[in-house]
């Protein structure tokens, strides 16, 4: 049986997190972690979340370290911001405690201190920007299709909800990013993040990346290789946020066979090239 612990608990994702596993034969819900201080402690996670009570207690992030050894976590699963998830992984690893993260916005000194947190703490961590299993599939067609590309050009579209934080999102980022190491082309000179005003001739090595925000659009991405005459579009919509949780729920399973002291990716979870 893997114990989980949930991060953001009692929001969205953390919710439906919480239901998918209580679904589960294999897993289970420990702990239930919500902001600090949080005016739902003490509630039980199971009613917040909208099922059956489970007997967890939503505690406030303060107590995240007490809340980790007290419940005899395996992993934690974090669905935050990037603030507080980093605060988090660097606790959980300190516990031993394996992570699953699908937040997005972290900066890259961030990224780096999540990495030595979970080097440094050798305990197994799965982090991507998008967990759904059909946007994986999405960047493993893109690795594909840019090297017989590479003379289009490519743009780069997103859509989501209003109440998002971050632009572009963490998915059109990693679009973006396996799109110029395929191409060798340097990320800090190729990107275009949206245009305004007379931006000139557009360059062949360019790689435009755009933003929509509006209503409840769980996630659209859109991939545009453009030539003479014809283009080619790779598009990933997301309908509901349950195809996140069904690769969180993948990613769980994993943890128990990951490889400790590194960052895995949805393509180690999936086994894709």
């Amino acid at each position: 049986m893997i114990k989980v612990a949930v991060t953001g608990a009692a929001g969205r994702m953390g919710s439906g997190i919480v239901r998918k596993i209580t679904e589960q034969e294999d897993m289970e819900v420990v702990a239930a972690i919500e902001i600090p201080n949080s005016p739902l402690a003490g509630k039980d996670i199971g009613i917040q979340a909208g099922i059956d009570e489970l007997g967890v207690e939503i505690v406030g992030a303060e107590n995240l370290e007490e809340a980790l050894k007290s419940s005899g976590a395996d992993v934690l699963v974090d669905f935050t911001i990037a603030p507080a998830a980093e605060k988090a992984i660097e606790t959980a690893s300190a516990c031993g405690v394996g992570v699953v993260v699908g937040t997005t916005g972290f900066t890259d000194e961030q990224m780096q201190n999540n990495a030595e947190n979970i080097k440094k703490n050798n305990v197994p961590a799965v982090i991507s920007t998008n967990m759904s299993i059909g946007v994986n599939v999405f960047f493993n067609t893109l690795k594909k299709l840019a090297p017989l590309l590479y003379d289009y050009d490519i743009e780069i579209i997103e859509a989501h909800h209003n109440q998002k934080q971050d632009a572009p999102s963490g998915t059109a980022m990693t679009a973006f990013e396996v799109i110029a190491e395929e191409l060798g082309r340097d990320t800090e000179e190729v990107g275009v993040f949206g245009r305004k005003g007379l931006v000139g001739k557009r360059t062949p090595e360019e790689i435009g990346v755009h933003a929509i925000r509006g209503g409840d659009i769980v996630g659209d991405h859109t991939v545009m290789f453009v030539g003479e005459g014809e283009r080619i579009e790779v598009k990933h919509q997301a309908h509901t946020r349950e195809v996140f949780i069904a690769g969180v729920i993948r990613a769980i399973r994993y943890i128990p066979e990951a490889e400790k002291g590194i960052i895995s990716s949805m393509n180690d979870v999936l086994g894709l090239d």
